[in-house]
């Protein structure tokens, strides 16, 4: 169902690693006289955030409740393993899941890869953050596998990060309640899609009953056939009428 209340603004939320900036201009050019909220939200909390009406939209990881909530994928991320500086992995450009197997992989709680079994070998303890995990990764404590973004979020001089082949990847994606679907998430539809400030934002329009059908092609201006005139009796072109060959000799009517 397509809400049309309005709104005083427009709440946004988003998950780590995500950078809504370039949205978020573009709406304060176009709608300037409608703020734009961002709420920041952890990944496991996105989903219920919208679902209580906390945000009207959301830049959230996949999977989602498509039985709740509509989605748009944007993007899939590179997965890269984040490691000390002077772990032997940096003299190398990307890394294999196998060759983590003898090594401690951090998994923090709020993991975005959805592994069914992580790589390496598993710590003692699972760290309850990513931003926990990196303090251990610091501490040599072990590794941490993350999207890209979240490597760059959480960067220092002391790690480095190198792409990890043949891993699960997250996709990151603009959601919203389905049934809360308004003009102002229309809007920000619109945006994320780069449609311009014209456009109907996809919808169709329905036809008027006054409003002249559109001409189907190679029918325009065609002609009629000629009716073609019965043969019979009258007829130019009946046996034995004026129709036989010009010149023809007649031959003499029998007594």
């Amino acid at each position: 169902m397509t809400g049309s209340e309005e709104t005083l603004s427009f709440r946004l939320a988003y998950v780590p690693g995500v950078t809504p900036a370039k949205w978020v201009r573009i709406w304060n050019e176009r709608l300037p006289g409608v703020p734009l909220e961002l709420i920041a939200t952890p990944p496991a909390a996105a989903y219920d955030v919208l679902r209580d009406g906390g945000a009207d939209a959301g830049f959230v990881r996949l999977p989602a409740d498509r039985t709740y909530f509509s989605a748009i994928p944007l993007y899939t991320e590179t997965t890269v393993v984040v490691v000390p500086k002077d772990h032997l992995f940096t003299a190398a450009d990307e890394v294999a899941v196998e060759d983590l197997a003898d090594e401690i992989v951090l998994h923090p709680l709020d993991d975005t890869l959805g592994w069914e079994r992580p790589p390496g070998q598993p710590a003692f303890e699972r760290p309850a953050t990513t931003a926990d995990a990196i303090e251990l990764v610091a501490a040599g404590i072990g590794l941490l596998v993350v999207p890209q973004s979240l490597a760059r979020l959480h960067h220092r001089k002391d790690l480095k990060y190198r792409t990890l082949t043949d891993a699960p990847q997250s996709q990151v994606a603009l959601a919203w309640p389905e049934e809360r679907t308004t003009e102002r998430v229309e809007d920000f539809i619109g945006i994320v899609r780069g449609r311009t400030v014209n456009s109907t934002r996809g919808r169709s329009r329905p036809q008027a009953a006054d409003e002249p059908k559109a001409k189907q092609p190679g029918k325009a201006g065609a002609r009629k056939p000629a009716a073609r005139k019965p043969v019979g009796k009258g007829s130019r072109t009946a046996r034995g009428g004026s129709g036989a060959p010009k010149g023809a000799k007649r031959g003499k009517p029998r007594r």
